[in-house]
């Protein structure tokens, strides 16, 4: 079968093409789910939560962005560029995974919850407990901030040139999501949203 892209020559390191010149795919989807979740009982203040998880210090958007430019920066040995780059893009799934979440915990949240969460101990500290860009700015979807409504600040995102340290950087990113994930697990109320958080963290 022909490729749909052109075939001229390109240097062999360039990001996206091959040594003979035909386009690779730098990004792969399966639309299949891995499982589906449920949320019983809606909950924006976990929505707000979630963010952290999105777009926070911690966040999986700085680990997606991270690997990927390590990878796109990264010119030899090629299986250190190959690993980065896959590890990103599958990063890119654990992105969407909170931003699921979110959504899932805002779009059938009753009108009653706000007068729930503001007698919360934890929530009521903030007007409402809930973020109001999830209801004014994204359609009671996920956005790319932080728990506290900061937006993700791309400088959290570091790269030196030193392979060896930056993969150590990572590994230490990894484990800071990973304590976050335990702390979201831990916060969970609903059933479906605990199950959720238990096996994202794996």
């Amino acid at each position: 079968m022909r490729s749909p892209w052109p075939t001229f020559a390109a240097p062999a390191r360039y990001p996206g093409w091959t040594t003979t010149g035909e386009r690779r795919a730098t990004f792969d989807m399966d639309g299949r789910l891995q499982r589906t979740v449920h949320v019983g009982r809606p909950n924006p203040v976990f929505a707000r939560a979630v963010q952290q998880a999105i777009g926070g210090v911690e966040g999986e958007i700085r680990v997606c962005l991270g690997y990927l430019f390590l990878g796109w920066d990264s010119r030899d040995p090629q299986k250190y560029r190959d690993l980065l780059l896959d590890t990103g893009t599958g990063e890119t799934g654990h992105v969407g995974m909170p931003a699921t979440a979110a959504a899932l915990n805002l779009g059938k949240a009753p009108l009653s919850f706000q007068q729930e969460a503001a007698a919360h101990s934890v929530a009521g500290a903030v007007p409402n407990g809930t973020n109001l860009r999830h209801i004014l700015s994204s359609g009671l979807g996920a956005t790319t901030e932080d728990a506290n409504g900061t937006s993700f600040d791309a400088s959290r995102v570091h790269g030196s040139g030193n392979i060896a340290g930056d993969m150590l950087a990572n590994a230490a990113a990894e484990a800071t999501g990973r304590a976050l994930a335990v702390r979201l697990h831990g916060t969970a109320e609903d059933p479906g949203m605990k199950d959720r958080s238990r096996t994202a963290g794996r």
